[in-house]
């Protein structure tokens, strides 16, 4: 009786020390590919050849920190660049306006005709706007990014603030031939909403439109609350067109736009729990939100 407890005991001390090196080994592993996966740029996880449903855990545990980790860091560099593009195209879009000052006070100092003068302080003026615009364009968008308040809602007629909105815009789209053709439902939209944010957001895309447009411009709201924007692009890629509410992103530097309106637009939709998206089709730009 004796030996058999004496046996019982030394396989159940055997079977701890296997267990304990077992342990030990999947502890190495984890240690391992932990260091390993932190210090590479991987999408692979830790792999461990215990079956211990603790370690299991654990390693589960650990990856999904990883995985974490690794959005942070993606996020991160993400962000660093699009400072860094920021930077570049506001540099650029302020630049061209102060460069184009300074020609003209300089013309100015050589002359004595006033309607030369007139002339040159007409440019300038419309250069100076230009900046004031952008400048405030920039604040805008840095208030809204880091509002963390969030925005109150009300009961909104879509239908009304959209015809509001065209009919806003409508001696800016005719100043570039644009005759927009409206379509909109004769059922009531009405959505919880932040109207002035819509507003906003029908601005900043009717304003896209009528720099961007290579003229004309159809505008639908659906009876499901579908709204869309559609005007022929010829200029726009496929890849162009993902890029479209990136911040900062700029069709063409050209235009002296710090590329924030279709931003702000995704931004404030978004806020409201809609969805806003771009396709281009057959070379038609069609922007689409979804309330």
């Amino acid at each position: 009786m004796l030996y058999a407890v004496i046996g019982i005991l030394a396989a159940a001390v055997l079977l701890c020390i296997v267990k304990i090196c077992i342990m030990k080994k999947t502890a190495r592993e984890i240690s391992s590919g932990f260091a390993e996966k932190l210090h590479d740029d991987t999408n692979t996880r830790i792999d461990i050849t215990s079956s211990d449903k603790d370690m299991k855990e654990l390693a589960a545990s650990l990856n999904t920190q990883l995985r974490k980790l690794r959005e942070e860091y993606l996020r991160y560099h993400q962000g660093n660049r699009e400072l860094i593009n920021a930077i570049t195209n506001i540099s650029h879009d302020l630049r061209t306006p102060l460069t184009t000052i300074y020609g003209y006070l300089d013309m100015i100092k050589k002359t004595d005709d006033p309607q030369r003068i007139r002339e040159y302080l007409d440019i300038i003026t419309e250069r100076t706007e230009l900046m004031k615009q952008l400048t405030e364009e920039l604040f805008r968008y840095s208030v809204m990014i880091s509002d963390e308040g969030g925005m109150t809602t009300e009961e909104v007629f879509v239908n009304q603030l959209l015809e509001q909105s065209i009919a806003d815009f409508y001696p800016a789209l005719s100043q570039r031939n644009i005759q927009p053709q409206v379509n909109i439902t004769h059922k009531k939209i009405v959505r919880q909403l932040n109207k002035a944010a819509l507003s906003r957001v029908f601005a900043n895309i009717l304003n896209n439109a009528a720099k961007y447009s290579d003229g004309d411009l159809e505008v639908t709201l659906s009876d499901t609350g579908r709204i869309t924007f559609a005007n022929t692009a010829g200029h726009l890629s496929a890849v162009s067109v993902e890029q479209l509410f990136d911040r900062f992103y700029t069709v063409e530097a050209a235009h002296h736009s710090t590329g924030l309106g279709l931003a702000i637009a995704k931004t404030l939709i978004e806020s409201m729990g809609a969805v806003i998206t771009a396709e281009l089709k057959d070379q038609r730009l069609i922007i689409t939100i979804e309330l």
